[in-house]
């Protein structure tokens, strides 16, 4: 080992032979289904409803915008899954780049945002007890309820016990009855008879100004809808060629998803009855949008496959979730933030085994009827979308960090990332604070609980002291604080103190600088500790 070289900054033997237990076996068709039936959850069969009630008609609009921004934020982490195909990456790239604080204030909100995966289980219970009464009463699982969800917990982790290629291929199944009915949905309802002038009656085009279009993509469902996209890129290390079918499988989930929508949106705009939309589109109001609306159309029978579908969806969600959620304890086991017991690799199957039971376990816990604890699960999803910011900061820094050492041009790199990275981390940080202050005065405060965390685990330890990694970690911790300020200033549920559109603009502002000091500051980082960019996607250059 060369004397001017940090020991942490090479590969740990343990991780590297881990690492190379999984299984190459994941094609293109492969890692778009992954990708598509982790964005087309739950969110369809209610993002159409509340979108219109939003934004009207315009509301068209917004699912195009998000499908734009989205693949925005896709390219920057289609360039890391290329150029650093890794289990795990979106996990493992902020520490990379950033260091251990960022990387342990990251995959700390990564393991609360394990909490989504029972958020859909225990929406399956919610809409299963259409079916069986008893599942679900008062806003939360009954012990009946928690007994069957946690018997289906267990199912879906045994569907991920084994190889990838299996999970792969039941995947593709229920991706294609996700893809399957909601078309059948859309046939069925334009079939059932269209109102002409919908997108020009009762109000216009956008009957709420075209502002409401911002409003549409959070308070819309719409960004939730959208999101997931990201979910091949999780299993980039067990691609067949990552730098090829990464990046088309992540683009080729978002546009296929973003056109289902679109036709949803259409089909419901086209097909409500005048009736109904006597005081607008505020006026509508279904508890279960398509279901109810097949059955005012008299369409029976699309209302009972809705109502198994809305069982169905969320399963495929949950299912993909597990391995997701599988792949994110195993790179947080290798970062340090989990015992490196749970970072084990089955040889024979290729599967994180011990990180799957852990994450039952968590899941389960979530599903405990502690009353309020649904709300703060469903904040914990907001809270991936820092993974968006921290990673446009990574591939920021390693562009940086190669331009210094004059390194080539990596094959995988996407063309305009240097202007795309701040964009998306801008983008990013607009859908943390459109979330809401309702949201965002949990969230952050709990993700920044990272923070005396990642002091408690560099006590002792060795490499860099904690000062230097506070002050290459300080951006996301003063980013965070800025974030909730503005909430609670802005027009998103805060006090209203700063106005649209200005508190937007402040946070579009606040963001670019802050950017700016984080690539800085990584690339500072990268500086000190040579060899710490994980070029090859495999060593944990920060491992203690």
């Amino acid at each position: 080992m060369p004397q001017n070289q940090p020991p942490e900054t090479h590969p740990l033997p343990a991780a590297l032979a881990q690492e190379h237990r999984l299984r190459k076996d994941l094609g293109f068709w492969g890692l778009t289904a992954i990708g598509f039936s982790n964005i087309l959850g739950s969110g369809w069969l209610f993002a159409a409803l509340y979108a219109a009630q939003t934004a009207g008609p315009a509301a068209l609009l917004s699912w195009i915008a998000a499908g734009v921004l989205c693949a925005l934020v896709a390219l920057v982490m289609v360039e890391l899954g290329a150029t650093r195909p890794e289990g795990g990456g979106t996990v493992r790239w902020p520490l990379y780049a950033s260091g251990r604080l960022v990387g342990t204030v990251i995959g700390w909100s990564v393991l609360l945002s394990v909490g989504g995966t029972a958020a859909e289980i225990s929406a399956i219970m919610q809409y299963a007890a259409h079916y069986l009464p008893g599942l679900y009463a008062g806003g939360r699982l009954t012990a009946t309820g928690l007994g069957v969800a946690a018997a289906l917990s267990v199912l879906l982790t045994a569907l991920n016990w084994f190889a990838v290629r299996v999970f792969a291929r039941l995947n593709n199944l229920v991706s294609l009855l996700k893809v399957v009915i909601p078309v059948v949905t859309v046939i069925a309802l334009f079939l059932s008879g269209t109102h002409s002038g919908r997108l020009t009656d009762h109000g216009g085009f956008a009957p709420y100004g075209y502002a409401a279009c911002l409003t549409a993509l959070a308070g819309g469902g719409i960004v939730y809808s959208v999101n997931g996209f990201q979910a091949p890129l999780d299993f980039s290390g067990e691609a067949r060629n990552p730098r090829r079918t990464v990046p088309a499988a992540v683009l080729t989930g978002i546009g296929l998803a973003v056109l289902v929508y679109l036709a949803l949106q259409l089909a419901f705009l086209f097909t409500v009855p005048d009736s109904l939309l006597g005081h607008g589109w505020h006026g509508v109001n279904f508890e279960s949008p398509f279901g109810q609306l097949a059955l005012v159309l008299n369409l029976h029978w699309l209302a009972t496959l809705l109502y198994a579908d809305a069982v169905l969806s969320p399963g495929g969600s949950a299912y993909v979730g597990v391995a997701i959620d599988a792949r994110h304890t195993y790179a947080l086991a290798k970062n340090g933030l989990l015992p490196r017991f749970f970072m084990r690799i089955d040889p024979r199957s290729g599967m994180a085994h011990r990180a799957l039971l852990l994450n039952l376990a968590v899941i389960i816990i979530f599903m405990l009827p502690f009353g309020g604890w649904q709300d703060i699960v469903s904040v914990m999803g907001d809270m991936y979308l820092l993974i968006y910011a921290a990673s446009a900061v990574a591939v920021a820094v390693f562009r940086a960090h190669d331009r210094e050492r004059g390194v080539p041009r990596a094959d995988g790199q996407v063309p305009g990332v240097r202007w795309i990275a701040p964009v998306s981390f801008m983008v990013a940080g607009e859908f943390v604070f459109w979330s809401g202050w309702h949201d965002l005065r949990l969230a952050l405060p709990l993700v920044l609980a990272g923070v005396p965390l990642f002091l408690v685990l560099r006590r002792g330890a060795d490499g860099p002291s904690p000062r230097d990694e506070l002050r290459h970690g300080a951006w996301l911790v003063c980013y965070l604080a800025a974030l909730t300020l503005l909430s609670w200033l802005g027009t998103f549920g805060g006090s209203g103190r700063l106005p649209a559109p200005y508190d937007s603009v402040a946070v579009a502002a606040v963001s670019l600088a802050v950017f700016g000091w984080a690539v800085r500051s990584g690339a500072g980082h990268l500086r000190e500790r040579p060899g710490a960019g994980g070029g090859s996607g495999l060593p944990d250059p920060s491992s203690p």
